[in-house]
């Protein structure tokens, strides 16, 4: 007798009573990609996830070349640590193992050759936070006034630039990206959570907050899926974690990216190789992006109608997969299967 579980992220939120004759059943932003990422390779040691070699290898056919040194667990922490990530992930693959079904937050247009390979892998997604006010999903305080701020941007104007709630700078990279921001002349909304450096970040900014206030907006925190649905939105500027990359992509709308850790390097080689509606920051060999990179690349990227094509494509094929494709089956399926099972 099993247990159904719900999953946010990769913890447990709660353990359903037994549902008789029916498998164990995982709901993950990314799963699938963890089974890309555990696949066996000789390039990859058993034992504890370092590398025989450093050179690009690809797990799975149509799917990105990976840099090695961009696995989970070689990008935070030293030894000890890249070692418990990785007996961690081992480990969540494992549980995986007697499960039926993997409820994905994905869908399968954007992921084709990965469903084809795991046929227990069920995109049910995009699961997107609907407008509704509810409960908070985040520990920052979500500042509505940058909506009334994008009601009075022109269309498809505004760089939208924001890294999530664990991304770290140091103030010579923020201070980079801040002029280069100020350089484009165009208008941006910035979230820059308080502890985006340190305790000074927010007093670092002062001078540029007031050069910029006629045509930029910086806030701690915002309620990002209306932010991407907004028509003034012209482009998204990301760390490219999965809940960031499925609003985007969902959304329609140009990525630039800049990953820092875990699966986001993942998601970079999906986002500029594969689905092609995106750009990617390259840096110098310290990890450090210029301001004339910074700028370049959004001004590449606005002119890009090609990639802005491909984006809105994808945008309709994100609908058309929870409204009548292939994710509205899977999960009409799912809810059945469960029935039988009440």
């Amino acid at each position: 007798m099993e247990f159904f579980y719900t999953y946010k992220g990769n913890n447990v939120l709660d353990f359903k009573r037994p549902l008789d004759g029916l498998k164990q059943v995982l709901l993950g932003p990314n799963i699938g990609k963890r089974n890309r990422m555990m696949l066996r390779d000789d390039k990859i040691s058993a034992i504890i996830g370092l590398l025989h070699n450093r050179s690009m290898i690809q797990l799975t056919p149509n799917t990105p070349l990976i840099d090695p040194s961009h696995f989970p667990w070689l990008c935070v922490g030293d030894t000890m640590v890249q070692k418990f990530i990785y007996r961690y992930i081992r480990q969540f693959m494992k549980n995986l193992e007697g499960v039926e079904w993997v409820l994905c937050n994905s869908f399968y247009e954007l992921e084709a050759a990965t469903f084809d390979s795991f046929p227990n892998l069920l995109p049910i997604g995009p699961l997107l936070q609907s407008n509704h006010h509810g409960q908070p999903t985040s520990l920052w305080t979500e500042d509505e006034t940058c909506l009334e701020w994008l009601n009075k941007q022109p269309e498809c104007s505004v760089i939208y630039v924001s890294f999530g709630s664990l991304t770290l700078f140091d103030k010579c990279q923020l201070h980079e990206l801040a002029l280069a921001l100020e350089n484009l002349g165009r208008p941006f909304l910035w979230v820059a959570r308080p502890d985006l450096i340190d305790k000074a970040g927010v007093a670092y900014l002062e001078g540029f907050l007031d050069r910029m206030e006629v045509h930029g907006k910086v806030v701690g925190w915002c309620p990002q899926r209306e932010v991407l649905t907004h028509p003034s939105i012209a482009c998204f500027v990301t760390h490219c974690g999965w809940n960031s990359t499925i609003e985007g992509v969902s959304n329609g709308v140009p990525l630039i990216c800049w990953p820092k850790f875990v699966d986001q390097f993942l998601n970079k080689s999906y986002i500029v190789d594969i689905w092609k509606v995106g750009l990617e920051l390259e840096g110098n060999k310290d990890g450090f992006f210029s301001k004339e990179e910074i700028r370049g690349k959004v001004e590449e990227l606005l002119g890009d109608q090609a990639i802005r094509e491909r984006a809105l494509k994808l945008k309709e094929q994100a609908i058309y997969s929870v409204t009548e494709g292939t994710s509205r089956k899977n999960l009409t399926s799912f809810i059945e299967a469960m029935k039988m099972h009440v």
